[in-house]
């Protein structure tokens, strides 16, 4: 398999996006013939070429754009200089054929208490891939969260070692107390999460970040949470909770 491939399957299998464009077709003069490929990266980066230069910098736009809308284009560059528009002189046509290869994102859930399995429940209808983690491993079943629920049984601070926590990752922290959270916080902000929101009243999430910040946990990385957790819809039931949890959840995803 050619590498830029393999790496896309490998982002794949890792819950991470990236764009595959391929040059499927050219007329006269071109830098790289078809077959050529390249990657985009989420960050703007950049693997292989389909040619350097102008044609490079318009498909990498054209990438961005497919990572964001989920849709595949395709893009054809004008390299002729007479021509207005022209991101070239070589004096021909490239196509460029641009995929985005985006993997459903994922939902990790923080604590397999009450809340935690109405929001399992709740996100599997909005297709986010749904992973549950406690310590307790009664906690941690299939009656209790039917359908398509991974687990990790397991403490939090082992959490990061066993599943890939990337910018598809939307951590939702509903554990069952402050003193989880101080044990587990420190390794889950070791991470870079899209987004992570933590349940709790303003006195409990006062107490767990003075114990962290007297851990030596730096202020940057606190910045990180978002607590209370959800939108504030006058929720009370677990479910409610969990649609307005989900709702603040769905709203960073969109506005990435």
């Amino acid at each position: 398999m050619e590498p830029i491939l393999k790496k896309v399957v490998d982002y794949s299998e890792n819950g991470l996006a990236v764009c595959l464009c391929i040059v499927i077709n050219t007329e006269g003069a071109v830098p790289r013939h078809a077959g050529s490929k390249m990657l985009v990266f989420l960050d703007g980066r950049t693997e292989g070429t389909v040619g350097g230069g102008g044609v490079e910098e318009e498909t990498r736009r054209a990438a961005l754009d497919s990572l964001k809308d989920g849709k595949t284009r395709l893009v054809t560059h004008d390299l002729n200089a007479d021509n207005a528009g022209s991101v070239g002189t070589c004096g021909g046509r490239v196509t460029v054929y641009v995929e985005p290869q985006i993997t459903r994102p994922t939902l990790l859930i923080l604590g397999a208490g009450h809340v935690g399995r109405s929001v399992a429940r709740l996100a599997q209808q909005l297709q986010f891939r749904v992973v549950v983690t406690d310590d307790r491993a009664e906690l941690c079943n299939r009656e209790d969260f039917p359908g398509d629920v991974e687990f990790l049984v397991m403490p939090l601070s082992e959490v990061p070692s066993k599943l890939s926590i990337n910018q598809q990752t939307y951590i939702v922290g509903v554990t069952r107390g402050s003193d989880v959270d101080i044990e587990g916080l420190p390794a889950i902000l070791g991470t870079e999460p899209a987004y992570l929101g933590l349940i709790g009243s303003l006195r409990r999430w006062d107490h767990t970040r003075r114990v962290l910040l007297e851990n030596g946990l730096p202020e940057e990385k606190l910045q990180k949470v978002k607590t209370p957790i959800g939108l504030n819809i006058k929720a009370e039931t677990p479910d409610e909770i969990a649609v307005s949890i989900l709702a603040e959840v769905i709203m960073a995803k969109n506005s990435r």
